[in-house]
């Protein structure tokens, strides 16, 4: 039994390697190696046989079929290799066909984090914001105290900080809020700016990482209003998700705004109607805001008797996974070929 089932092993190796000779075309060769090695092939009935020899036998065929599936493999990867190339038919020639179009380069595209703020950024220069930008790198004053979040104060807790080994007072910023700071020293009042940016907190889970991106808008001016703040907002809301979108405020606290309030957007994949995603509240967080605190004005010397002003922290990645549909962060830093090209 077993000189008769290596010949017919040995035959079919012949043939196989015969007909992946001749093969033409990308197709015909997939359509071959699924005929030859796959689940249901040639092969594999020819590994079936095994069951029918005797234990003694076993081995040593079980070891020729591991070298005809090797072989055959070698031969299908080089054929396909020749065909996509353009090469010759012999195998063994590395001669191209220069009169065949060359492969096309892929174009690379923005990332979607990229593509999101870009969208972000053009509503609130449409609405006359202007641009502006700060250090990554920051100290402890610009980050938290002229943000009226003095040492001790419990609200540095929730920032979770990367702190700076050896430079004393200084720390990867943990928001975008310090920009205002440094804005209004440079620029006096009245201004209107967005500012985005990468921020840094200690935190990695499916909704959060260490580190992300964040769009801090601020306008500082004579009666300037809550009511301003809620107009924005919406109309920010209705443009990014769309004119059905629907905005809710609720009360909130942030040291460097008072009043403080959150912003929920109606959840975009039930329409309010209550899912898994939003928890069956009908609505999803989107950002923080409110209007600037007094101590926050004086220590950039602006009169708060006489100026007035609203500040607000959009999350895009937040807004990129709602938009997108997507419920891990993690993706969008994991660079995988199969996730950016949908973007």
């Amino acid at each position: 039994m077993q000189p008769e089932a290596s010949e017919r092993l040995e035959e079919l190796v012949s043939r196989a390697l015969e007909e992946l000779e001749n093969v033409k075309t990308i197709e015909a060769l997939d359509s071959l190696k699924t005929r030859l090695l796959g689940r249901k092939g040639l092969l594999a009935e020819a590994f079936a046989c095994l069951r029918t020899l005797p234990e003694d036998r076993r081995g040593r065929f079980g070891k020729q079929l591991n070298e005809a599936k090797a072989c055959m493999l070698e031969r299908y990867e080089a054929k396909k290799r020749q065909l996509e190339t353009g090469q010759n038919a012999n195998p063994s020639s590395s001669v191209l066909d220069v009169s065949l179009p060359g492969p096309l380069p892929q174009a690379g595209k923005a990332h979607p984090i990229s593509q999101v703020q870009d969208e972000i950024l053009a509503i609130f220069l449409q609405m006359g914001y202007s641009v502006a930008k700060g250090p990554e790198l920051e100290d402890d004053y610009h980050n938290f105290e002229a943000l009226n979040i003095p040492k001790h104060h419990p609200a540095r807790d929730m920032q979770d900080t990367f702190f700076v080994q050896n430079a004393e007072g200084f720390l990867l910023r943990t928001h975008t809020s310090p920009v205002q700071i440094r804005v209004m020293e440079r620029l006096g009042v009245p201004v209107q700016v967005v500012a985005p940016g990468r921020v840094y907190r200690r935190d990695f889970d499916p909704t959060h990482s260490p580190m992300f991106h964040q769009v801090e808008g601020l306008m500082i001016d004579k009666d300037v209003s809550f009511a301003g703040l809620i107009g924005t907002l919406d109309f920010f809301s209705k443009r990014f998700f769309g004119p059905d979108a629907a905005v809710r405020f609720r009360p909130s606290y942030f040291p460097f705004t008072e009043p403080s309030a959150e912003v929920d957007v109606r959840c975009i994949f039930c329409k309010g109607e209550g899912c898994r995603v939003c928890k069956n509240s009908g609505y999803l967080e989107v950002l923080g805001c409110g209007m600037v605190h007094p101590a926050v004005l004086e220590a950039c010397r602006v009169d708060p008797d006489e100026w007035q002003g609203f500040a607000f922290g959009l999350g895009v990645e937040r807004l990129a996974m709602l938009k997108l549909g997507i419920d891990d962060i993690r993706l969008f830093y994991e660079n995988h070929p199969s996730f950016l090209p949908q973007f």
